[in-house]
């Protein structure tokens, strides 16, 4: 995944601009290549000469191709794609792979929900199983678990089941002294069901004591994989937290705001591979301490998906500074140009702003970096409504006169799905914006909200019938996904990168479950192939 990066403006509209300035920008920050080396590490083989195309000049052989196409070809094959009235322009270039990992994350519970926990910030939806609806809640401040009866396992997961090796942590707590019994609250993980997991096993008991044990329950029958230890007493705040390297799994709990112990259980078990993180709570036969409550403060977690997504190829994905109206000696000397053109296209800006990527400021204003999607609502879904202005924390005027102040800082480094795409093609790129003034849709610029971008967007529409047959690397994908909003109406855009190492069409999008931009199946398989939500609700194909 190469990074580079472009000198851009901080105010105003933003200009139409070709290459030039980026290459200048490379010059001064000394290369393209130095920036990327220093943000996305390990994902090219530096040094590597052969990694760097050679020049193109020979002959170039020019052909028209369907669907308004123009194939360009030199000795070694395709080189470049152009389309009569788009000005997006698909190059041969450098190999590169595109990928993903699980965003960290942690869930402080500041929202109210009932029947349920809700979405926790970036780590995906939490799910229930056993009892019901009532059994499970979010107060501020914490995650509920109503135990209405005893020897009775209630269950929250995070519905993220490619989560391999992980490092969680959760603080917890019990309302209501255990009696008659011990009641207990578990980190669970390599979670498949309720009848299939690991457990780190936190028994609080009618003494006062405090144990922590490891099992493994499969198939409804529970091993103990590491004896209960006592870690302390008391039923106030403690704090428990699985590492896990792939079958090795260390384990520890110690009470909030006491000195982090070391490692308390070390075991190794590989029964169960990748699977959910989450909570179980339990009040044991005999206890009398119910109903009581189970509380859950805090769940924090960095972890790698076993299979992340991953995109290969050698498609760069360029912008001619107008429509392709037909090839020219212009265009041949920008082809050739390209082709060996390393600062940043539009895939390379869209990686700029997934998870982990990092910082890049320009006069003080960050440009780029690892983006969110938007604020949060007093329910813990995310508020949609960031533009690329407001991920910089600036106010913007728009050429016909629109102007939105500076946002408040909950907006700052959040992006909605069309606020990615203006801040890649528009901020980046330099396609004229416009925000919601329906007289500035004049096929040139690029409006504010999706349902205006697929149908007035620049550029030409290449599919308007949910099919993706000529889709091409670079084109924006649209889709009526919400099923809440106006049935019909498209709702939802990203673009598409290619396939990837299963050959499923990817594309990438800021979503709110992920909380940012993402290529990964978090919340939905970001795939137009499939029986998935974006499969299934792809409306529209569009080519800048």
């Amino acid at each position: 995944m190469l990074a580079a990066f472009a000198a851009v403006p901080l105010a105003g509209s933003v200009p139409a601009r070709a290459e030039g300035p980026v290459a200048a920008a490379a010059a001064a920050e000394g290369g393209a290549m130095t920036f990327a080396r220093h943000r996305i590490p390990g994902l090219i083989a530096f040094g590597d000469a052969e990694w760097f195309p050679d020049p193109v000049r020979g002959p170039l052989t020019v052909e028209a191709l369907p669907g308004g196409r123009t194939g360009v070809s030199d000795a070694k094959g395709t080189l470049a794609v152009l389309t009569a009235g788009a000005r997006t322009v698909a190059v041969r270039g450098p190999r590169r792979s595109f990928s993903e990992q699980k965003r960290p994350f942690s869930d402080v519970f500041d929202r109210t929900v009932g029947g349920g926990w809700g979405m926790s910030p970036g780590g995906g939806t939490w799910t229930t199983a056993n009892g019901e609806p009532a059994n499970y809640s979010v107060q501020p401040g914490s995650g509920v678990i109503s135990l209405s009866q005893n020897n009775s396992s209630y269950f929250v997961t995070l519905n993220d089941p490619a989560i391999g090796d992980f490092d969680a942590t959760a603080t917890v707590a019990l309302d209501t002294a255990p009696a008659g019994a011990d009641t207990s609250i578990a980190l669970t993980f390599g979670h498949q069901n309720f009848d299939n997991h690991y457990r780190a096993r936190l028994a609080f008991s009618p003494s006062g004591s405090v144990r922590l044990s490891v099992e493994r329950e499969q198939a409804d029958l529970v091993t103990t994989l590491a004896s209960a230890i006592e870690v302390g007493a008391g039923t106030g705040r403690w704090r428990v937290r699985v590492a896990r390297s792939g079958s090795t799994s260390q384990v520890k709990a110690w009470r909030d705001g006491a000195a982090e112990p070391g490692w308390t259980h070390v075991v190794q078990d590989p029964t169960f591979g990748a699977g959910r993180l989450g909570i179980r709570a339990i009040a044991s036969k005999g206890s009398t301490a119910v109903p009581s409550r189970a509380l859950v403060h805090q769940f924090a977690a960095t972890g790698t998906w076993t299979r992340p997504p991953v995109v290969t190829h050698d498609t760069w994905v360029r912008l001619l500074p107008a429509p392709f109206q037909g090839w020219n000696t212009e265009t041949d000397v920008r082809v050739r140009a390209w082709a060996t053109d390393v600062s940043p296209d539009v895939l390379a800006y869209c990686a700029m702003l997934q998870t982990g990527a990092a910082p890049y400021h320009e006069g003080g204003v960050q440009v780029l970096g690892e983006s969110g999607y938007g604020p949060l609502n007093p329910d813990g879904a995310r508020v949609e409504g960031a533009d690329f202005h407001e991920y910089m924390g600036i106010e913007w005027t728009f050429p016909g006169g629109e102007h939105k102040p500076a946002p408040s800082s909950r907006w700052h480094r959040t992006l909605d799905c069309s606020g990615m795409v203006r801040m890649v093609f528009g901020y980046h790129l330099g396609v004229p914006m416009v925000y919601d003034d329906t007289a500035d849709f004049d096929g040139t610029v690029l409006p504010r909200r999706s349902r205006d971008i697929g149908p007035s967007g620049p550029g030409v529409i290449v599919h308007g019938d949910g099919t993706f047959a000529d889709i091409q690397v670079g084109d924006l994908v649209l889709f009526d996904a919400d099923e809440e909003v106006v049935t019909g109406r498209l709702d939802h855009v990203g673009v598409y990168v290619g396939r990837d190492q299963d050959g499923r069409y990817r594309f990438v999008s800021s979503r709110k479950t992920v909380n940012g931009p993402t290529i990964s199946d978090l919340g939905g398989a970001s795939t137009l192939d499939g029986t998935g939500t974006y499969a299934r609700s792809l409306r529209l194909v569009r080519r800048i």
